[in-house]
């Protein structure tokens, strides 16, 4: 039977990448995001029919992400895989942030991940699924006044907590935490650093791919991934 995968915030970047690579396996996938009209773009980019679900949703309201997952299992009564993508960072630090911003981020980048989690692992249970976080090389090295940085030591915490509760079930949890990688990431902070060369989104989806391909009774827990031009 095709495995199902949830990735949220998989209309571009990170997620879309992983969503092509996943269907391209034979995945049915099911991504989200808050913008319809970007979704549109990407199904009938990736052309996968009745494989992909494109479902608009803001990844940290509860009651968003449980409709979510109520369709996903309407549409095809299972759910393997769960992929936690929707993130977001603020330019400047924590000084400069405006409070309203610095509440949506965390918002975001913790509490979704979370909220995910919790609705899904009744499901995940039962298929003996895996869930994987993206984190980021921010969320192991602390930089000046980086808010960023603080959810994404959170959300690694928040992968190593679930771990310690869901591993006797058979689940398993990885974080994938990528350095500089092009994509709009880096819009608002002027492009990518040049003194980097990034890493693409397709090299973070095939490393998620490798961490959701492992077979049962595997679990990979942390996935550090740089450019190797990247030393911090």
């Amino acid at each position: 039977m095709e495995p199902v995968t949830l990735i949220t915030g998989g209309s571009t970047g990170i997620g879309a990448a992983t969503a092509r690579a996943l269907l391209g396996q034979g995945h049915r996938v099911a991504v989200t995001g808050r913008d319809a009209d970007k979704l549109a773009a990407f199904a009938a980019s990736a052309g996968a029919g009745g494989r992909l679900l494109t479902i608009t949703g803001d990844a940290a309201d509860e009651h968003d992400v449980a409709s979510t997952v109520r369709h996903v299992l309407d549409a095809w009564g299972r759910l393997d895989n769960v992929i936690a993508n929707a993130g977001f960072s603020l330019p400047g630090n924590l000084e400069s942030h405006a409070p309203e911003d610095m509440r949506a981020m965390v918002l975001t980048n913790v509490l979704g991940p979370a909220l995910l989690v919790r609705e899904t692992l009744p499901h995940l249970r039962k298929s003996k699924g895996r869930i994987v976080v993206i984190g980021s090389v921010a969320g192991v090295r602390n930089t000046p006044g980086n808010l960023y940085s603080v959810t994404k030591w959170a959300a690694h915490a928040l992968a190593e907590n679930t771990r310690l509760l869901v591993g006797k079930d058979g689940i398993g949890v990885t974080v994938v935490a990528p350095g500089v990688v092009d994509t709009r990431f880096w819009d608002k902070r002027g492009g990518t650093p040049e003194a980097t060369p990034p890493m693409t989104a397709e090299q973070i989806a095939d490393t998620i791919v490798f961490a959701v391909n492992q077979p049962a009774g595997v679990g990979i827990n942390h996935i550090t991934i740089r450019p190797t031009g990247q030393l911090g």
